[in-house]
């Protein structure tokens, strides 16, 4: 069964968490700071950026006066300069992951989701072990995706051992002649106690990812019942504590964009980076910024007051990267292709072939808005993805190697701040898309793939050091005759 945690333990446990830390997160502290900022004068301005582009995370109030700008001109510099940030700190390369969806099952009543427990229309399904290992086997070895985030509800069904025995079978997936595996498993799930968050890291996790929702408290409130477990602000807004202590230091914090005003769930995410950053040494890996998307029996989904635009959702991006200049960013399927293609030059991670109906990769399921927990907006394959990647002169990257090789935590954040990371992202992002090349790639997408990567080639070989590129070429021909899983 799931560790049940009562509201008193949760409240005692944030008691002692706020005896040692200051109050990092307030709604009125965050709302004087919006209600007195202004736009920067030109001096200023290119002030806030040269430090994002010194990789410094920015301070509320120099966020809350880029907020501000209304100049279009100035937008445009904004972005070019986010692009640059990702360009120097990630290099020219986006993550591709899928996610898995394990349960529909959940005890909350969230009132802007699917799988919220008041949807009787919903037909609940919890995957077995054989379905999580049929549905990795479709994943790794028909599409060739090495990265899940697996996804599970807040239920007793969905406790630490099931997520523990989940993981451990998708990581002993072998198939298509042993070309097909997951080399990284995400966990995206509910607050734990620190316990169970020790087992999750012994178990192999790579990130652990928790979202608040909403960082405004009240709107936390309406959206989520008090007497579901999930109704406690705090306990939520603690999780990564949590996990860092736990030894995980690798996670992924968001804000559901469109539950209450997108200027303030920014400012309360730069707030969450700064605030784990000053405790732990350790900024988030990832930051994720979902746009609520209808889901059924979930009126708020598409009432909400604070739906987000399409040009503010591209500001809240730009703001993101400049803000948290170092950290990965996650863009997912809830967008349409336009939109995300559109910000490629500054997001670092995404998803493709998506299916989050529970059990759908299998069955290869058509979207179906009633089974799932929202609607997404692209739908295209892996290998459409790719190869329009491809087109725009971007190189996709299955790279895990970092976490084999102890480049987490404050190791990867000191390379990620200075630059240096970029240079083991580009080798290991031209290793693992030569394996996808060779084993997945419909001919004209490795047509495309194949231009890609002799571009990023040449540029190893113009600006590596020479031992490095000798290392890398060798790994690169030993891939291309047949090895897999080599890595820098």
């Amino acid at each position: 069964m799931i560790q049940t945690v009562t509201k008193s333990q949760q409240r005692e446990y944030v008691a002692s968490e706020e005896e040692k830390l200051h109050p990092f997160l307030s709604d009125e502290g965050i709302e004087q700071i919006l209600q007195t900022a202004k736009a920067p004068n030109e001096n200023a301005f290119h002030d806030i950026l040269q430090k994002s582009l010194a990789i410094q995370a920015l301070s509320l109030p120099e966020l809350a006066s880029l907020m501000k700008i209304q100049d279009p001109e100035k937008w445009e510099e904004m972005f070019h300069t986010a692009a640059v940030i990702k360009k120097k700190v990630y290099d020219n390369r986006v993550v591709m992951f899928a996610p898995l969806y394990c349960s529909s099952y959940c005890i909350n009543n969230c009132l802007y989701c699917g799988f919220r427990r008041d949807n009787h229309q919903l037909a609940r399904k919890q995957l077995t072990q054989d379905e999580i290992r049929n549905e990795t086997d479709v994943l790794a070895g028909n599409i060739g995706h090495k990265r899940l985030i697996m996804v599970f509800g807040e239920h007793p069904s969905s406790d630490i051992d099931y997520i523990l025995e989940s993981m451990k079978t998708v990581y002993s997936v072998r198939t298509n002649q042993g070309k097909g595996m997951i080399r990284r498993v995400n966990i995206n799930a509910a607050p734990m106690t620190v316990e169970d968050l020790k087992r999750l890291n012994v178990g192999g996790i790579g990130t652990f990812q928790v979202f608040q929702e909403t960082y405004h408290q009240a709107t936390y409130r309406l959206m989520h019942p008090e007497n579901t477990i999930k109704g406690f602000y705090n306990w939520r807004l603690f999780a990564m504590h949590r996990a860092m202590e736990a030894g995980i230091d690798d996670v992924g914090i968001g804000a559901l964009f469109g539950l209450y005003d997108w200027h303030f769930e920014l400012m309360g995410l730069l707030s969450h980076a700064h605030e784990l950053e000053c405790r732990f040494g350790i900024g988030p890996h990832t930051v994720s910024f979902p746009r609520m998307e209808y889901a059924a029996e979930a009126p708020i989904s598409t009432q909400s007051p604070y739906q987000v635009s399409d040009a503010d959702f591209k500001k809240i991006v730009i703001l993101t990267r400049l803000a948290i200049p170092y950290t990965g960013m996650i863009i997912t399927a809830r967008e349409h292709p336009a939109m995300i293609k559109s910000l490629y030059p500054i997001v670092t991670q995404r998803d493709a072939s998506t299916c989050i109906e529970i059990g759908g990769y299998q069955k290869q399921a058509a979207q179906n808005a009633d089974a799932q927990q929202f609607e997404l907006g692209d739908t295209r394959s892996l290998d459409a993805v790719i190869r329009e990647l491809g087109e725009s002169g971007y190189i996709t990257s299955f790279c895990t190697a970092g976490y084999r090789c102890g480049r987490t935590g404050d190791k990867i954040m000191s390379l990620l701040k200075s630059g240096k990371e970029s240079c083991f992202c580009k080798l290991n992002a031209v290793l693992t898309y030569r394996e996808w090349l060779d084993d997945f790639a419909s001919p004209e997408t490795k047509r495309i793939g194949e231009s890609v990567i002799q571009q990023e080639i040449g540029e190893i070989k113009r600006e590596m050091p020479a031992q490095l590129v000798e290392k890398t070429m060798e790994y690169y021909n030993r891939i291309h005759q047949g090895e897999r899983d080599l890595y820098i």
